[in-house]
């Protein structure tokens, strides 16, 4: 979703300044064209080169480089941003771009930017608290710039509160929003994903090796596109995008019960996850000692069908996507999943997806049988995206 989008990254003077150069990486990766400009205090503690190194492109940190001026100077740097990061976005850089004091290259071409701005604070939690500092973040989100962070947790100064860098992955969520058009304003997605756990005895579970990755990365994109985004997450599904609504389940029948209710008269509804086929009849309170035992036999129930049970409602949502993963003969089982559950369309993929940072598959709808070539789930989460949006076309 970021591909041949310009990305100018400030770099702002703090120890989070090491992060920043992941972010750089990832922005890269998912196809951004990045170039950075650094303050002085950011270039104390990484060098300019390592930015180079990471982007292709020569890092901006001098105000009076003529040369530079001559080539791309501080008006064509704003001028060729489709968007812009400033990260990590310190106490003294907040409150220099609050008050319009352009005394450095970034804080210049902050003053003639149009861009759309994303700030990722990063400091001393009591540093973060003072009322100057929140002032001054109050002045710059009324300009409407947008900020992500900070989190919570160890700083590097050994204390813990708010101050620390988001992650890169969560900028990068928090990015999209200000450089995609927003095709999917105004509806409503519903999203299943990972895995589900059943309980045996208060230790031991029954599950599979679900990451609840795709799902994550498709309700991430769909909110970036302005969806109302809810995720009924199992667990072990990673952090999405801050405005993904999550709903945390644990076995089948806890994400049988989030799916009906958030499913209802809803837009789309994705059944990612991979929900345990059975459950245990009678499942054990404690732990169950295993002493001299050397074989045991269980009975198992199978579980409720999600997606049929969503597929069936009264308030059925508008679409409804299923995945199948398969072994073998994935367009046809897909396409027997397709009509045996009355679904719109099932995304047919190989059980080998599971776990692994790439994927492919199928895309069968009633009259289609499309392949999604092999790439990294962002383009496979995207590719499938883009056909939902073409059902209705």
């Amino acid at each position: 979703m970021l591909n041949g989008k310009h990305i100018l990254l400030g770099i702002g003077g703090g120890i989070a300044v090491y992060r920043v150069a992941e972010l750089a990486r990832l922005l890269i990766k998912r196809g951004a064209e990045v170039r950075c400009v650094m303050t002085r205090s950011a270039c104390e503690f990484v060098t300019p080169m390592t930015f180079e190194a990471l982007t292709g492109q020569a890092v901006h940190n001098d105000l009076f480089d003529l040369t530079g001026e001559r080539t791309i100077g501080h008006i064509q740097l704003a001028r060729w941003a489709d968007a812009i990061v400033i990260a990590p976005a310190t106490a003294g850089l907040l409150a220099r771009l609050a008050h319009g004091i352009a005394d450095d290259l970034l804080s210049t071409i902050m003053l003639v930017a149009k861009a759309p701005v994303l700030l990722a604070p990063a400091m001393n939690h009591s540093m973060w608290h003072a009322e100057a500092t929140q002032r001054n973040v109050e002045t710059l989100t009324a300009r409407g710039m947008q900020l992500v962070g900070p989190a919570t947790g160890d700083l590097a100064c050994g204390e813990t509160g708010a101050g620390r860098l988001s992650e890169p992955e969560s900028i990068h969520d928090a990015l999209l929003p200000l450089l995609t058009t927003h095709a999917l304003k105004g509806q409503q997605w519903v999203i299943n994903a990972g895995p589900t756990v059943e309980a045996w005895d208060g230790v031991r579970t029954l599950s599979n090796r679900a990451t609840g990755t795709l799902g994550a990365l498709l309700a991430g994109q769909a909110a970036a596109l302005g969806a109302t985004v809810t995720l009924i997450a199992g667990p072990g599904t990673p952090p999405t995008h801050p405005q993904v609504q999550r709903i945390a389940v644990e076995s089948a029948l806890q994400m049988l019960a989030a799916c009906l209710q958030a499913g209802s008269d809803t837009d789309v509804f994705i059944g990612t996850a991979a929900v345990s086929d059975f459950r245990f009849a009678e499942p054990l309170a404690g732990k169950m000692k295993r002493g001299d035992t050397q074989s045991m036999s269980i009975d198992l129930i199978a579980n409720p069908d999600i997606i049929a049970a969503v597929a069936g409602m009264d308030a059925r949502p508008v679409r409804v996507i299923a995945f199948a993963a398969e072994a073998e003969k994935h367009i046809e089982n897909g396409r027997t999943k397709l009509l045996a559950k009355h679904v719109d369309a099932v995304v047919a993929n190989d059980i080998s997806n599971m776990g692994a940072s790439c994927a492919s598959g199928w895309w069968i709808s009633r009259d289609q049988e499309i392949k999604l070539n092999a790439g990294s789930k962002h383009i496979f989460a995207a590719a499938i995206i883009d056909q939902i949006t073409r059902l209705d076309r």
